[in-house]
């Protein structure tokens, strides 16, 4: 399985490069989000959100798991880091099989519950404002999809 690093100096690039990846994404798509606490998870998510025209100020949805956002796609944004055993209840799989665009925020917390094919990125501190993010494309529409935005 290949896998592709992107580093950036500040948030601002790394909104900037989820924005170039929003203009990439399909309905059904799913990105984890991974990595250190505080690393641009949130930053990433609004670069999203602005590359897919949404308006609506985009925020961590910590504590209400799940904040839907309408753009040229829908956005649903997650975070699932508080989820406890009740997961199956919450209908995830309605998202991921849905008309937007999912971002799930610890979502090694819900593995099981994923889709088989995602993107995974982790996000890194590097220094205080640089960050590593590492992109692990699972099935052949992420992988293309990699390979788009990093060529």
């Amino acid at each position: 399985m290949n896998q592709f690093e992107k580093i950036t100096v500040d948030p601002f690039e790394t909104s900037q490069f989820a924005e170039r990846l929003a203009t990439f994404l399909q309905p059904g798509d799913v990105i984890a989000l991974e990595g250190d606490l505080g690393a641009g998870k949130t930053t990433f998510t609004k670069g999203l959100a602005k590359g897919l025209e949404i308006k609506k100020t985009v925020n961590s949805p910590t504590f209400t798991i799940i904040k839907e956002y309408k753009g040229t796609l829908p956005l649903y944004h997650m975070d699932v880091y508080r989820v406890a055993d009740g997961f199956e209840d919450l209908g995830f799989d309605e998202y991921f099989e849905g008309d937007g665009v999912t971002v799930v925020e610890w979502a090694h917390l819900i593995e099981e519950q994923l889709p088989m094919e995602l993107l995974t990125i982790y996000l890194y501190h590097e220094d205080l404002e640089k960050r590593k993010m590492v992109f692990v494309p699972k099935g052949n529409r992420y992988e293309q999809l990699c390979k788009e935005i990093f060529s």
